[in-house]
């Protein structure tokens, strides 16, 4: 059979605002699979049953009905149709059991791609990933402080090459998720060149349809970077979760119930603007101390020329003394606002991702713990490393085409209100 871009109905929902304020759709993830036969659900009942099958590869039919509250019936007409989008396949028959052996279905990593564009301060990112979540082909760039000129044209000198590298094909692409973080054009970082406030007045989106013919998605970073360990990580285990990203910024988002929150005015997680009180400098904010912008600026300090991530893989006497004493302040600064997280939202997990090699990310994770450990509170969350946690924001771009078109949720994702 032919493979067909699939093609899927969604229907958006949006929250009801106060008077003066504007609605925002809502973006929840559904982690639960339970299904509905409610008149017009057919759609959810797709994409739940999609979902069970993607979670757990060779499952049977008998088992998605037990999971899901669906009957054998339905089950059978979805994972037919399934089927025939090329999205599911046959993996086996199950064995030793009584009886005519049982079906066993997986997803069909092909059946379905995306591509995933991070835009930061420091680097752009681009990959492709398929339905069962692997990344097919990833290119990357760093480049400071990239004006939208150089966005375009990073993205048409490397979208071909990376769409075939990854053996993708084109007409199985669902969409296009861009990660961006927000006020990119506004929050002031080292090194930011005259001009770069033109990012204001940019809606990118706009700018990648002339070169991109999919649905383009975009997102905070920090929000992508969430949702992708929501679908793709550890939320099964830690259905609520604080991501913190560490990037050129300081980002995090929220999950909790495996729903992702954003908040009245689409800015929940924005730990790094909180204000920090145990810094030296009046006014400091937690991202001043916690961020790579922050760390390579004390390298460059200590007479590290040109500092880049390259240096905290292999550091040298002087990287590493600049690396310990920055663990230890982004610790101190980190205290406070995960002591408020732990008492107000009471989370099953703190995730730490971003662009930091994974030994660092590791230790700021013990040291945080650590740190947890020596107040009493009344309960304490898990700080650990996220499984997504490289790359975070471009595969969790990447996630928000299949989240909607093809995976449980309540609402077509989109821009969420965001200017």
């Amino acid at each position: 059979m032919t493979a067909k871009r699939p093609e899927m109905p969604s229907a958006a929902s949006e929250t009801s605002a106060p008077e003066g304020r504007e609605a925002r759709p809502s973006r929840t993830l559904s982690g639960t699979l339970s299904g509905t036969n409610l008149v017009r659900a057919g759609d959810y009942n797709l994409r739940t049953v999609l979902q069970a099958i993607r979670l757990q590869p060779d499952v049977t039919r008998i088992e998605i009905s037990q999971q899901t509250g669906l009957t054998a019936p339905t089950i059978a007409n979805i994972t037919h149709r399934l089927t025939e989008m090329g999205l599911v396949t046959v993996a086996s028959r199950r064995k030793g059991v009584r009886g005519h052996p049982a079906l066993k279905l997986r997803v069909v990593a092909e059946g379905a791609f995306s591509i995933g564009l991070n835009i930061d301060r420091d680097h752009l990112t681009l990959v492709t990933l398929d339905l069962e979540g692997v990344v097919r082909s990833r290119v990357s760039r760093e480049i400071a402080f990239a004006m939208p000129d150089a966005v375009i044209d990073f993205v048409r000198q490397s979208l071909d090459d990376l769409i075939a590298s990854g053996g993708v094909e084109r007409s199985r692409i669902l969409g296009v998720g861009v990660a961006i973080p927000d006020d990119l054009g506004r929050i002031s970082l080292a090194h930011r060149p005259e001009g770069y406030d033109r990012w204001n007045d940019t809606a990118i989106d706009q700018d990648l349809a002339a070169l991109m013919p999919w649905p383009i998605h975009c997102d905070n970073d920090a929000a992508a970077a969430a949702l992708g360990e929501a679908e793709y990580g550890t939320a099964f285990d830690n259905p609520s979760f604080f991501y913190l990203l560490i990037s050129a910024g300081l980002g995090g988002g929220l999950v909790i119930d495996r729903s992702y929150h954003r908040g009245a005015a689409s800015r929940s997680g924005e730990i790094g603007l909180m204000p920090d009180p145990t810094a030296d400098a009046p006014g400091a904010i937690v991202q001043d101390t916690v961020s790579m912008s922050a760390l390579l600026e004390r390298l460059e300090k200590a007479g590290v020329a040109s500092p880049s991530i390259d240096d905290l893989e292999t550091p040298t006497a002087v990287v590493a003394t600049v690396v310990e004493t920055w663990l230890a302040d982004s610790i101190r600064s980190l205290t406070l606002p995960l002591v408020g997280l732990a008492c107000l939202i009471d989370p099953d997990a703190v995730l730490i991702g971003g662009r930091l090699p994974a030994p660092l990310i590791e230790r700021l994770a013990s040291g945080l713990g650590d740190a947890l450990g020596r107040i009493a509170l009344p309960s304490r969350p898990k700080i650990m490393p996220a499984v997504i946690a490289q790359d975070a924001p471009a595969i969790g771009a990447a996630i928000l085409p299949f989240l909607d078109q093809l995976l449980p949720s309540d609402a077509i994702l989109m821009q969420a209100g965001r200017d």
